[in-house]
């Protein structure tokens, strides 16, 4: 009994460490546009307020690599939220994911440092529902061993985000 609580504490504190640094990492991105540079917008701040717009090129093409990308970065935030806080409903779960995105938007507003956008808030608490869903399945397939095959996989996932991270931010240091 004793040793299947200390798994248990094992894993979550895992799993906190995990998340903890998709967390930094997913500010770091968001907020502070690392490891990419990042101009400042000659205008000062942008904000908008209509769903998709701006994904259009001028011959009317849809953008979808930013939706995808900002739905594929908040599916963790999901997942780790799930495993963190599972005798939370689904919608406890979904409040820090929207208030994640919305205090993302607002300090891009503020600080000026990148465009607060409807359609980022709708893609991000889009990914974060995915994640939320996505533990529910893996929980459901997996019962017992669900934490232990994330953690295995957030580690991987997590590991080749820093290296890329790394990989990305040296490049910028070499280009003028």
């Amino acid at each position: 009994m004793a040793t299947n609580a200390v798994e248990a504490r094992s894993s979550r504190n895992l799993t906190l460490a995990i998340f903890t640094i998709y967390a930094l990492l997913l500010t770091g991105l968001v907020l502070a546009k690392f490891p990419f540079r990042y101009d400042l917008s000659p205008t000062g701040r942008e904000l908008n307020l209509i769903p998709f717009t701006g994904l259009f090129s001028n011959f009317g093409a849809f953008h979808l690599s930013e939706v995808i990308q900002n739905v594929v970065i908040f599916v963790p935030f999901g997942i780790y939220l799930s495993m963190l806080a599972r005798e939370w409903s689904f919608g406890k779960r979904l409040v820090p994911i929207i208030a994640t995105t919305l205090c993302c938007e607002t300090v891009q507003f503020i600080t000026a440092t990148g465009r607060a956008d409807i359609t980022d808030i709708i893609d991000n608490i889009t990914g974060g529902i995915i994640g939320l869903l996505l533990y529910a399945v893996a929980h459901k397939l997996l019962g017992t061993k669900t934490h232990d095959v994330l953690n295995v996989a957030g580690a991987v996932v997590t590991s080749s985000a820093l290296v890329t991270v790394a990989i990305v931010f040296a490049h910028t240091l070499r280009t003028p």
